[in-house]
This record gives C-alpha cells, sequence and structure tokens, in this order.
C-alpha cells in the first residue's frame, strides 16, 4: 500500500455463461475501466470464466500454468494492479476428472501468482425447487486456510459459500487479515435475505474490510441459475461504502489500513474472546 495507507478497490460484476471467450472479454473490460479510475486492487466473481452446465466445468478445466490464468495474469501485469480472479475450474490432478477444484487466485503487479485459495465449503442445499445443488459432484473441496501480505495489506481469501462459516472468517482474522474477498455467485432466492446481512456481520465481527464481486442475472446452465449481484465493499465497521446494484459494472471504494487499527482499537473484541470452536 502507498505511504497514505490508502488504495482504491474495486470488485467486478458480470453476468458469465458457458461462452468463455465472451466472459474474458467482459471481465477485462471491467477491470480495465477500474484500473483507469485508479483502481490498485480489483476482484472478480466466483467462476468468472465460465457459469454454464458443470460436468462441461470440468472437462474445461486447466491448471494454473493455463490460459486462463496466463490472461489474467497478463492483464494485472500489463495494469500494475493486484487482481483477484475470483475463482475458475482449477484441474485437479488427483480425480479422475469426475470433478475440479474452485479456486482463486491473486495476481501481484508482476503478474506472478501471489496466492491461491480453493474453496473449503461446497455449496450442498436443497432449500426449494428454485435452489437445489450439489457441487461436491464436480468440485473437490479445498483444505488450506490462506492469507497472504500484500503491498495492499494482509488478504484472507475466500469463496461464496464460505461465508456462511463464521469460524473460517475469525481464523483469517486471527491470521493477521485485514481486508476479506468474498468472491461469489450468489443465488438470487438466498442472496434477497442473506447476502448483506452475512457480509456486514463478517466485516463487523473481524473488524475487517470485506471485498465480495458477484455474479448478477441469470446463466445458461439450463435455467438452474440466477444470481442476486450486489457487489460490494464493506468497512470494518459494517458500511456499505460501495454496491454495483443488479447490473453488469464496478463498484469502487477507498481501503484504509488505518480504519481497521481503529476500529480493532476501540472494540479490542479479538482480546475479550472468551471461547473457541472446535
Amino acid at each position: 500500500m502507498n505511504d497514505t495507507q490508502t488504495c482504491l478497490a474495486a470488485v467486478v460484476q458480470m453476468g458469465a455463461t458457458s461462452n468463455e471467450q465472451a466472459n474474458w472479454e467482459t471481465a477485462r473490460h471491467w477491470i480495465e475501466t477500474a484500473a483507469d479510475r485508479g483502481a490498485q486492487f480489483v476482484t472478480t466473481p466466483e467462476n468468472t470464466n465460465y457459469l454454464g452446465p458443470h460436468k462441461e466445468k470440468v472437462k474445461l478445466a486447466e491448471p494454473t500454468s493455463g490460459r486462463t490464468c496466463a490472461r489474467f495474469a497478463a492483464l494485472a501485469r500489463d495494469r500494475g494492479i493486484h487482481l483477484l480472479l475470483g475463482s475458475y475450474n482449477e484441474l485437479s490432478p488427483e480425480e479422475d476428472g469426475s470433478r475440479c477444484y474452485n479456486t482463486s487466485v491473486l495476481f501481484d503487479p508482476q503478474g506472478e501468482i501471489a496466492a491461491t485459495y480453493r474453496k473449503i465449503h461446497l455449496f450442498d442445499v436443497d432449500v426449494s425447487d428454485a435452489v437445489r445443488f450439489l457441487e461436491s459432484k464436480t468440485a473437490v473441496p479445498g483444505t488450506d486456510v490462506v492469507a497472504v501480505d500484500t503491498a495492499l495489506g494482509r488478504l484472507g481469501l475466500t469463496i461464496c459459500y464460505d461465508l456462511r462459516f463464521p469460524e473460517l472468517y475469525l481464523r483469517l482474522a486471527a491470521d493477521g487479515a485485514e481486508i476479506l474477498t468474498v468472491p461469489s455467485a450468489f443465488t438470487l432466492m438466498t442472496g434477497k435475505d442473506h447476502w448483506f446481512p452475512l457480509l456486514r456481520a463478517r466485516a463487523i465481527e473481524t473488524q475487517c474490510y470485506v471485498l465480495a464481486a458477484a455474479q448478477t442475472g441469470r446463466h445458461d446452465d439450463r435455467g438452474l441459475r440466477h444470481s442476486y449481484g450486489h457487489s460490494v465493499i464493506i468497512d470494518p465497521w459494517g458500511h456499505v461504502l460501495a454496491d454495483a446494484g443488479d447490473a453488469p459494472g464496478i463498484a469502487i471504494a477507498e481501503i484504509d489500513r488505518r480504519r481497521v487499527a481503529e476500529v480493532r482499537r476501540s472494540m479490542p473484541v479479538a482480546s475479550h474472546r472468551r471461547l473457541t470452536i472446535g
């Protein structure tokens, strides 16, 4: 981060489909728009490169040395920004081709991979006819909690359904995270009731900034998915600083590490904690 400990961060909102080239062009457009507006850190949503039939997602899975990561690495380098590929379908060598990882990849301004995070909590739910999904059929759960030091502060990486498990976020905060990323494709039905309360709760309880880039609208996975949108940036007090609404675009706001320190100093909940999970 610069000498004043502030930077501009942006969350990208898009409605990805099974057309990988179109998804790339959309993501690149909004990332470049954010960089043109001065953003030094940009994050895209979950399933940035592909959101369609899930069996095809597995067939199209790539290693981090593949074309998808190479494209985003080059864009981070060309624009001199920290760039989080919210998630993509990472090839799992241990599997027989039936499942892949759902993986976030953080690129530094030189285009090098600074961190990867594989989604730990998979979306296996049967809420209603509109929300019935078994992510574990096509995805392998990750096992590692990931926080990484960057020039922008210490980042804690999570993905979508992880949001419902506060112990992960408390673990990241205990590991020094100041900024939490939650790239998502939250469903419309659950999003309208839970998206903002959960994101604000994670910010308030960890006293971190939360950057949640989201998918929006319908996707071409046989009508199974309709995403809520509302990519947001939330401060350590739980205030929503920026909201992208329902349409594709970006939300952008200032991140100030001094605000994290101020909130934690005025209400030192971490030192007050008496119970642990597990």
